[in-house]
Formats: structure tokens, sequence, C-alpha cells
């Protein structure tokens, strides 16, 4: 039985599509819009929209930025030799809340899955590729630990491997099938400076 009106409806099932928003914090949400004001309501939808339309990648990483060169890649402070790779742009500012890493990143935007049908050409490593052309002496691979994760290092391992550059993988501290963004900075820092050759 539907409670609601059509729009009140709507507005729960629109909220209730967001990752990690169950049922009753949709109806919270819906209900929360529906108490602002006229103008709260506008700013947010045109903030939503503004991000929508001017956020884009990184035409070096691959971050999400509003910019051509997100800030970190065109950082003068940035060590351009040290690229870790992370399989989302949340990981990246999960990096970077330890304050410790002074390199730069490539974000992937997913990891191999061949079980929901993501392979090699649906992630950002054609990209990658294109900047080991680059003076760089370090990959640093920071992937989720799982399946997944672990699958996409291997690939990487093997792509970089024979350029002669370095590559690490993070170390343990980690948890396996852990997500990066849900980790302590210190875990995270551990996990850096403990990384092993691959």
């Amino acid at each position: 039985m539907d409670y609601y009106s059509t729009y009140i409806s709507r507005l729960i099932e629109e909220f209730g599509r967001l990752p990690g928003i169950g049922g009753k914090t949709a109806q919270r949400l819906a209900f929360h819009i529906l108490n602002q004001s006229d103008e709260q309501v506008k700013q947010f939808a045109r903030v939503m929209l503004d991000a929508k339309e001017k956020v884009h990648y990184c035409q070096c990483c691959q971050t999400l930025t509003d910019r051509d060169i997100c800030p970190i890649c065109s950082s003068d402070k940035r060590d351009k030799s040290t690229i870790m790779v992370v399989e989302t742009t949340r990981d990246m500012a999960a990096y970077e809340r330890t304050g410790q890493y002074e390199g730069v990143y490539h974000v992937l935007h997913g990891a191999i899955d061949p079980m929901k049908g993501i392979g090699v050409n649906d992630i950002r490593l054609k990209e990658l590729i294109e900047r080991l052309k680059g003076d760089v002496k370090e990959v640093i691979v920071a992937t989720n630990l799982g399946v997944e994760g672990d699958a996409t290092a291997l690939y990487i391992r093997n792509l970089v491997k024979p350029t002669g550059i370095k590559v690490t993988r993070i170390a343990s501290g980690v948890p396996v099938g852990g997500d990066l963004e849900c980790i302590d900075e210190v875990t995270l820092l551990r996990a850096l400076n403990g990384r092993v050759e691959q």
C-alpha cells in the first residue's frame, strides 16, 4: 500500500537508488528535502546539476575533477616519477588523508571482474600505459585486496614489468576484501610503507 502521494513516493524511490541508502534513510532524506525552503532545494539541485555537468576525468591521472588537470597532477610539489594506481577517486582521497604520500595517482575507475563483465578495456589501463612513456620510476599498485583487485594488480604488474619500471604492491594491514576508502589512515600508511616489489 502506498502511504504517500506520487511525488513523495517517487522522491523516496530516487533516494533509495543511491548506494548505501535503505528505505528508512530514503524516507528521511525525502522529508528533509520537502521541509527545506524552495531556495535551499533549488540550490541543492543546482549543485548536483553543476557537478554532473562540469566534473570530468583529469587528462593526466583520470580522477574526477572540474579542471583539465587536477590539483595533484598540476602541483610542482608532487613526485611525478611515482604513480600509485587506485581503483576509485575515493581510494585516492583515502591516501591523500594520510598526508604522507608525495607521488601522483592513476585512477582506474574499477577493477577487472569477469563475473560482472568488466574487462581490461573497461577500466583506464590504456591511459596508464601511455603515462609510463614519461619519466616514471615506480608504479605502486594499490587496488583493493580481493579477487578483483588482485587480478587487476597482476595484470598491471605484467604490463609494467617489461618496461623496467619498478612495480610494488601495497602490503598487508589492509584486510582482504576491505575497501580502501573505509580504512583508517594509519593502516593505509603502513600498507604503503610496507609495499613489496612485484
